[in-house]
């Protein structure tokens, strides 16, 4: 069995050939707290995402409190910042990627039940308003976290978290598929 730095090594999920196509993209819409995207820059790079898009009102890595929570993850995963949301959804599309929602809402279904295509894109929003309108109209898809507790929300970092590492797992299971 190879040593873990051989089959896990920094990187690797991006562009060393570890797993097969790409990572999924994560656009994150008017995330409110810093320290939310610093942890979210950490998890994406973890999971093997190839870009983070930071949109309206998300901190950047100029704030010192994203630096703090990122612990070096903001050096390292592709990231950008955008005004408009719905103007990065465009420009995905238009590159064929998929846009997948992360909200509750009538057209959820449970991230289980959907077959997340090879080039996608993960929207995820304000921790209290969600996913605007506009926005849920532009996804292809909306997917929930099912949850069984009195709360019907998680917080945001904990959502990219599951999300991220379910496609990393549907990524190693087609590599295995493949051979």
């Amino acid at each position: 069995m190879p040593e873990r730095e051989e089959r896990w090594g920094p990187g690797r999920a991006r562009g060393g050939g570890l797993l097969p196509g790409e990572g999924p993209r994560v656009v994150l819409d008017n995330i409110r707290s810093a320290f939310n995207v610093g942890s979210i820059f950490r998890t994406a790079e973890a999971a093997g995402a190839e870009h983070l898009f930071l949109c309206g009102i998300s901190a950047t890595p100029a704030n010192p409190r994203v630096v703090k929570t990122a612990l070096g993850a903001e050096g390292v995963l592709p990231w950008s910042h955008h005004i408009s949301t719905a103007e990065v959804l465009a420009r995905l599309r238009a590159d064929g990627v998929a846009l997948i929602a992360v909200e509750v809402s009538e057209r959820s279904v449970p991230y289980t039940a959907l077959a997340f295509p090879e080039r996608v894109a993960f929207i995820f929003g304000h921790e209290v308003a969600g996913i605007a309108v506009p926005i849920l109209e532009q996804s292809d898809h909306v997917v929930e976290i099912p949850m069984l507790g009195h709360k019907n929300s998680l917080n945001v970092a904990t959502s990219v978290g599951v999300i991220l590492f379910e496609a990393l797992r549907r990524r190693m299971a087609r590599r295995e598929d493949r051979g």
